[in-house]
């Protein structure tokens, strides 16, 4: 049980990981090519469609981190865990954050045509991912690392 909650785990932290990497470094540089009117619904309806899947590793990550962690017992875990629990709560709140600011006021955007804020709030996404990205960065360290 304890590997299949392992994999579960390592698998949510690469799809969210890997999918924010892939935001940043691929589709919007290559979305800039676009005119706004084109640019913002597509990254729009990407967003959508990966945080529908980011919501989904929000899940197996506190369910299958939970279900490590607690029969180990919290005196008992490494310190590395309790950081990267930590570390993890606050990657939750801040795309909580993202997905019910930033990235709410994005689709409004979109509808309204309002592509100045459009790009405004693609902007805010992609400065609090970035961070998040950072976050995971140092939540995958804190459990190699520091014992």
């Amino acid at each position: 049980m304890h590997a299949l909650m392992k994999f579960l785990h390592i698998a949510a932290a690469i799809t969210w990981l890997g999918g924010a990497s892939f935001m940043l470094f691929a589709l919007r540089p290559a979305a800039g090519q676009l005119a706004p009117p084109q640019r913002l619904p597509l990254i729009a309806e990407v967003l959508r469609r990966f945080f529908v899947l980011v919501w989904v590793t929000i899940g197996v990550l506190l369910l299958s981190g939970l279900a490590m962690l607690l029969p180990a017992g919290m005196k008992n875990a490494p310190t590395g865990w309790h950081l990267m629990l930590g570390l993890g709560l606050l990657m939750f709140a801040l795309f909580g954050h993202l997905y019910f600011g930033p990235f709410r006021r994005l689709k409004q955007a979109v509808s309204a045509s309002n592509w100045p804020e459009g790009g405004r709030r693609v902007g805010q996404i992609a400065t609090l991912a970035l961070a998040n990205l950072a976050l995971g960065a140092a939540a995958i360290a804190a459990v190699i690392f520091v014992t």
